[in-house]
């Protein structure tokens, strides 16, 4: 079942009538409603077109969260093989908000790390709704260390709102944690890549994507704060979460112009959502050719021109 956000409920009229129609003719062989069916599909087609055509930042954070979107697990089983999970922190516990473990890429060993929302009702809860505890920052801290030790490219695929902030996870050392795997990040003298597959929130966020390079999917959104959160602390009224997106500067377009990401990777019209392969496929794409020339890279390089990226970071924005 098709699952619409609010700006589309316009498109899934259209949509829901062509498969009325179809489906009158599969209960009624005389009937032949196949020309008045194709006419709906274009009239669909053309206003997803429009509707996608100029996405207002709110809109683009509806589509990052869209529950259909392909989460981090999907993109682990279609491009990696041989993907052995690591679990636990050796401290506390195992965090299932994230996943993570040495898997190849093309053949090639990596290590590979990132948040994971879930896909049903169980899934969620059990996961977190993709949003780490201390445990699960020091799990991708272990992995990032198996990295280095071992020369291993890594490839982080974020997706959260943001950490957790319950009292259990400030208790343990949330924001130490955060801390440290952002650290981590910076220190790693292998190549790194990260990719926001949907959400980007908060430190929770940044905590995997201190990268080499950092990619985004076109409707995907990465902000210090959501747009709610933003609104209530500003305004103090959520309701004004549409103006707090326009001033968050969140979306890829706008990273990119900022210098804060390398790339934006293209998504299939009306989102990832809408065909998950070719979302996948594009972003296996996107990580092996930002991948390629880091290879040949040594330590000392890697290191520098990461601290040269995140020093620059705003500037080529400013500048313009």
């Amino acid at each position: 079942m098709t699952h619409y956000l609010e700006f589309e409920k316009p498109l899934a009229e259209i949509e829901g009538k062509a498969e009325e129609l179809r489906a009158l003719a599969r209960a009624n062989e005389e009937m032949d409603v196949e020309k008045e069916a194709a006419a709906l599909d274009k009239k669909a087609g053309d206003m997803l077109k429009d509707l996608y055509k100029n996405l207002s930042p709110w809109r683009k954070c509806q589509v990052a969260r869209h529950p259909d979107r392909p989460h981090c697990k999907d993109y682990i089983d279609a491009l990696f093989t041989e993907y052995t999970p690591l679990a636990g922190d050796r401290n506390f516990a195992d965090d299932h908000a994230v996943m993570g473990g040495l898997a190849r890429f093309n053949d090639q060993p990596v290590v590979v790390i990132g948040q994971e929302k879930g896909h049903d009702t169980k899934s969620r809860i059990e996961r977190n709704f993709g949003m780490a505890r201390p445990e699960g920052y020091r799990k991708a801290i272990r992995l990032m260390d198996l990295a280095d030790r071992f020369g291993l490219p890594v490839i982080a695929l974020v997706d959260t709102p943001g950490a957790y902030p319950g009292k259990g996870a400030e208790e343990r050392g949330q924001s130490e944690a955060i801390a440290r795997s952002t650290e981590k990040c910076l220190q790693l003298k292998v190549p790194m890549i990260s990719v926001i597959i949907g959400e980007g929130g908060s430190g929770g966020a940044v905590a995997f994507a201190s990268a080499n390079k950092v990619a985004m999917l076109e409707h995907s959104v990465y902000s210090v704060i959501s747009p709610e959160g933003c609104a209530s602390i500003l305004w103090k009224d959520s309701e004004k979460m549409r103006e707090a997106a326009e001033a968050l500067r969140l979306t890829a377009q706008d990273l990119h112009k900022l210098g804060v990401i390398d790339q934006i990777i293209p998504e299939p019209l009306g989102g990832a959502q809408r065909d998950r392969d070719a979302a996948i496929a594009a972003v296996g794409k996107a990580i092996e050719t930002m991948l390629a020339p880091m290879k040949k890279k040594k330590p000392e390089t890697l290191l520098k021109d990461r601290r040269k990226k995140f020093l620059e970071m705003g500037s080529k924005g400013l500048a313009a």
